[in-house]
């Protein structure tokens, strides 16, 4: 039996915020660059949404959007535009405009929309934000917890990635990489019994390795964002 050509499937990526809060395309693309050279591993031709909450029309988005690409990384979609002459900037180079949080492309609503009942939340939703995974994390394997925490009872190793879109614990050896938040929430923490991670993330604000503090490195610590830049303190 032949396959049909192609099938449409729901799926889920978990992708970098770039913010871009200066309007001169030659400043942020040293920025980026800088920032790319700190995690080459994590970000070289990395898929990105860019936010430009920041911005307004009295950008040149086409030299914007060139300056981000020829940083290396690879533009999916636009998030947070407030300005209209921005988002018609931004449609005209058939760059996506997605709503905040969602990977859908805006639509302007229906003229007559029909009226939609509020859903109420199932008893047993609360069960399911929380991942629980109890077996050894090895390199090259991702685990993510969609809309959940993630408890991970087992060694994570060098190679490895855990990825929520809550919060992170891990109460064995971290060797690997750590993403929390991952759909944005800058509430989410990260809490390891022995922090020896090759990269951790809040809500897209991260450090590699070199950058954890020497003093918490092999510890018990907690990890969290504190006025939008990552902050760490000692579980001890």
């Amino acid at each position: 039996m032949s396959q049909t050509p192609i099938e449409l499937k729901g799926s889920n990526f978990t992708l970098s915020v770039v913010h871009i809060n200066h309007p001169q395309p030659d400043v942020v693309l040293k920025a980026l660059q800088e920032k790319i050279a700190q995690a080459p591993a994590f970000l070289a031709n990395a898929p990105v949404v860019v936010n430009v909450a920041s911005l307004n029309s009295t950008v040149d988005w086409k030299s914007m959007h060139h300056a981000v690409s020829q940083s290396g990384l690879k533009i999916v979609g636009i998030s947070g535009c407030k300005d209209e002459q921005l988002k018609v900037q931004i449609a005209s180079i058939g760059t996506p405009l997605l709503n905040e949080g969602k990977a859908a492309i805006q639509k302007a609503p229906p003229a007559n929309p029909e009226p939609v009942e509020p859903v109420k939340a199932q008893e047993d939703d609360k069960t399911s934000r929380t991942r629980i995974i109890d077996t050894p994390i090895r390199s090259g394997q991702q685990i993510y917890a969609r809309n959940a925490d993630l408890i991970v009872t087992s060694s994570v190793s060098a190679g490895a990635e855990l990825v929520a879109d809550g919060n992170i614990h891990i109460y064995g050896n971290m060797r690997g990489r750590a993403l929390a938040g991952a759909s944005g929430d800058q509430q989410a923490q990260i809490f390891c019994t022995h922090l020896a991670a090759e990269l951790v993330s809040i809500a897209g604000e991260y450090w590699i390795m070199d950058q954890i503090p020497s003093e918490f490195f092999t510890k018990a610590a907690r990890l969290a964002l504190r006025e939008g830049t990552l902050a760490i303190e000692s579980l001890n």
